[in-house]
């Protein structure tokens, strides 16, 4: 009896060593929108001395969005700073507007991952009125990435990807310097 049972403690010790470790499960599409709207919140409560960054400028647009996207948003900076102009952008991409408020966050998936892509809906109250934003979803570098923000306003689309591949009126990436 002793034998036996010591072969099945070194069989079972054996299989447990030998057997996968169990890994959390990867994050969805909709982890890097939580992610975003918790530095928008803290953005918005830091009215203060020390400002917080928005979602799509460094350091958090190059974690939590396309390459792609990220080069549009860093083209626009670019154009500010040296134009001393608004870029392409009027509003915040995540408020839908110029400023806001985040009330009753949902964050849900609306078109389930297929091929790499999903499409994951954020809405919540601002200034007591519904808001709807959406997030076009890619995999990219084993890590959901924001490939694109839709803001819809006055039952009509707004991609931000659309409005930053505007051409600029000047800017070192146009070749033509800008005159401030």
């Amino acid at each position: 009896m002793k034998g036996s049972i010591a072969m099945i403690g070194a069989t079972v010790g054996a299989l447990l060593l030998g057997a996968p470790s169990v890994q959390a499960a990867e994050p969805g599409p909709e982890a890097p929108i939580r992610a975003a709207y918790a530095i928008t919140a803290k953005q918005l409560a830091s009215a203060g001395s020390k400002p917080v960054s928005a979602p799509w400028q460094p350091p958090h647009r190059d974690r939590l969005m396309s390459k792609a996207l990220a080069a549009l948003f860093a083209r626009d900076d670019l154009y500010q700073q040296e134009a001393g102009e608004m870029g392409n952008l009027g509003a915040d991409p995540f408020l839908s507007g110029q400023d806001g408020e985040i009330k009753s966050l949902r964050v849900t998936v609306t078109e389930a991952p297929a091929n790499g892509r999903a499409l994951v809906t954020a809405a919540f109250r601002s200034f007591r009125q519904p808001v709807s934003v959406r997030f076009r979803m890619v995999e990219e570098g084993g890590a959901w990435r924001i490939d694109d923000i839709i803001n819809r306003i006055d039952g009509k689309d707004y991609p931000v990807r659309e409005a930053l591949s505007q051409p600029y009126e000047c800017g070192s990436f146009m070749n033509k310097p800008c005159k401030r």
